[in-house]
């Protein structure tokens, strides 16, 4: 994975965070090691055991007023001690004038200092949204993503087998296309799967024989979105007779992607299938499932009921003697 350099946070962050680069350009092609912030805490007291130098380091307001609380020379002592590491970049917030020992020896090791009008809080608040995204686990799918009654269909299966005709008779009914063709997925925390097109071909589909359509073009905004998370598979396959297919969700497939398990629904194809009311009813079934609904174990439950009631009344009767 390519790092995040600290340009990168001013030039797509630089507004939001309100930053200020105090040193310029010096430091700004330095890399990001990794998706977390903090303070400098006790270094700063000259305590450097499990210090952690790869995060960005904030200094708020009472690190600054820790520091000018110092006489030159222990100030000057404490960030010489500060500065021995190899930092990513030195971020101070409020809007605060750092030392002017801090900017010397921040330039002296090529360290950009950054500065923001946003309190300590509000700071991390907006930056870790970034910094997950930049450092989220990625990959590309070849298939299609389609948000139907709001759940993300990531639509696969052998080149040629429909999923981009299948997206656009779903387009047509009033859902919303996401991407065709290549999927880029991101794992955000633990399990959620986001899912956006190429930022190029976003929103462009292949129809064989026809060639490319711009979907936003032609049915308007509200076909279209620029991302959702991905929570069913739908796999498609040319009908084998040979082979048993799931007939009723008992046993749910699944799938991994990024490490994150996704149910999978396998679909068939034959003619005279209706196979876009079939997704239909893959997202709907979902949501039923996502409230505590589960029409397959429901059923199950019902049929065991029934087939224990006439053994109840043979044991009954057996029992009566009068």
């Amino acid at each position: 994975m390519t790092l995040p350099k600290v340009r990168d946070l001013l030039e797509r962050k630089g507004n939001l965070l309100q930053l200020e680069a105090l040193t310029g350009d010096l430091g700004l092609d330095r890399e990001m090691p990794t998706p977390e912030a903090s303070s400098p805490g006790l270094v700063l007291a000259g305590f450097t055991k499990r210090f952690a130098q790869t995060r960005i380091h904030v200094l708020g307001q009472t690190e600054i007023t820790y520091l000018a609380a110092l006489d030159a020379a222990a100030r000057r002592r404490s960030l010489e001690t500060f500065f021995t590491f190899d930092l990513p970049c030195v971020v101070v917030t409020k809007g605060q004038e750092p030392p002017s020992e801090l900017l010397e020896l921040a330039r002296a090791k090529g360290i950009a200092v950054i500065r923001t009008k946003l309190k300590t809080s509000e700071f991390y608040r907006r930056l870790k949204p970034y910094l997950d995204e930049v450092f989220a686990p990625t990959t590309t799918v070849h298939g299609s993503l389609a948000d139907v009654f709001g759940v993300g269909l990531l639509f696969v299966g052998r080149s040629g087998i429909g999923k981009s005709e299948c997206v656009l008779d779903l387009v047509e009914r009033g859902h919303r296309l996401v991407a065709d063709d290549v999927v880029h997925i991101n794992r955000l925390g633990n399990d959620v799967l986001i899912g956006r097109g190429h930022d190029l071909a976003r929103h462009y589909m292949e129809i064989r024989g026809v060639g490319l359509i711009d979907i936003q073009a032609l049915f308007g905004i509200r076909a279209v979105r620029q991302q959702k998370r991905v929570e069913v598979v739908v796999q498609l396959a040319d009908w084998d007779a040979s082979r048993e297919y799931d007939r009723t969700g008992l046993d749910q497939e699944r799938t991994d992607i990024l490490e994150v398990s996704v149910p999978v629904v396998t679909v068939p194809l034959n003619p005279g299938k209706n196979l876009t009311v079939i997704c239909e009813v893959v997202a709907m079934n979902h949501l039923l499932r996502y409230g505590g609904v589960d029409s397959a174990k429901r059923f199950n439950e019902r049929l065991l009921k029934r087939m224990a009631e006439p053994r109840e009344l043979q044991e009954y009767l057996e029992g009566d003697y009068e």
